[in-house]
């Protein structure tokens, strides 16, 4: 299969535009105490160059950073992140846009919802904490926030790892039919600002009325919030562009630390690509395996994701 031609994708983003609530500074709904969800841990707010990030921190010793995905807050490493406080301290933000973090005008061609600045967050949050070298792991769009992180901080990135993803470029300019019927989202919140955030508005408060649980009821007072579902638009948006353009100029670089690359064999990705040879052409030092999960594998398999992260330390 022919890869995408790059410039008629191009093309075709630059249809979506920006948003129509670009310049405008989005406020979150009023903040919950998620540290009922990681025994030990605090809450912080840490302002960084571009966003205020909220986020929980616990434990003592060397560093770790935790990125969760979309639409999910930091709320899905709580399964985890308690066990790796145990000897490390955690550090488990919102990505900006995302929970309680706050929501920044989306910028000339979305640039403020790339995983440029997203990753720049979360160097800086690294550094409030007394960080300069750390370890980061990153599930869904958190795992391309590392990519993009381990590229333009290697000096800060001592070890990588992604969960349930391929590299964004690859995505797109190596295109499959399956993907887009597995994965219609990535498609439809490219559409130009309010059509995919009145959708989501819609089905996520018919979502939060059937919720049954304390979980889904934290996940849902973040993605029912108009804010939010606007800035996870954005964050999609500029993976179809701007982020685009910062990875076609890096395709060179290589992620230079050990990466640990898993992915659930009960998930999409397993079918349609050779998730671990993908990444071994984007890292030089890649390994990695497929667990017995869904897409959410922290969720669904902690305590093994928990053995492989405790791995990667130690390499």
């Amino acid at each position: 299969m022919e890869p995408l031609n790059r410039r008629d994708l191009l093309r075709t983003v630059a249809a979506i535009g920006v948003a129509a609530g670009a310049g405008r500074t989005l406020e979150a709904q009023t903040v919950s105490d998620t540290t009922r969800f990681f025994p030990g841990f605090k809450s912080f707010k840490v302002k960084t160059s571009g966003a205020e990030i909220n986020g929980v921190v616990g434990g003592s010793g060397p560093p770790l950073l935790l990125l969760h995905g979309a639409p999910q807050s930091h709320v899905s490493w709580r399964l985890v992140a308690p066990k790796l406080a145990a000897t490390r301290t955690v550090v488990v933000p919102d990505l900006r846009g995302y929970g309680d973090s706050s929501k920044p005008p989306d910028g000339e061609n979305h640039v403020n919802y790339s995983k440029r600045a997203m990753a720049l967050d979360n160097v800086e949050v690294m550094k409030h904490f007394g960080f300069d070298k750390f370890p980061v792991v990153g599930h869904d769009r958190g795992g391309r926030v590392t990519h993009r992180m381990a590229l333009d901080h290697p000096d800060k990135v001592t070890h990588a790892g992604v969960l349930d993803i391929v590299p964004t470029h690859y995505l797109y300019t190596h295109f499959k039919i399956q993907f887009v019927q597995r994965y219609f989202h990535w498609f439809n919140y490219l559409r130009p600002a309010p059509g995919p955030e009145n959708d989501l508005k819609a089905q996520n408060d018919a979502a939060k009325a059937r919720a049954t649980n304390e979980i889904q009821l934290e996940y849902l007072r973040t993605a029912s919030d108009p804010a939010n579902i606007h800035a996870m638009c954005e964050d999609y948006r500029a993976s179809a562009s701007i982020d685009l353009t910062y990875d076609e100029a890096d395709m060179q670089k290589k992620i230079a630390c050990p990466l640990l690359v898993l992915w659930g064999e009960k998930g999409a990705y397993p079918d349609l690509y050779d998730v671990l040879g993908i990444w071994r052409e984007r890292a030089s030092k890649a390994y990695g395996k497929a667990l017995p999960a869904g897409h959410n594998l922290q969720e669904d398999v902690p305590d093994m994701v928990l053995a492989e992260i405790q791995g990667l330390l130690k390499s």
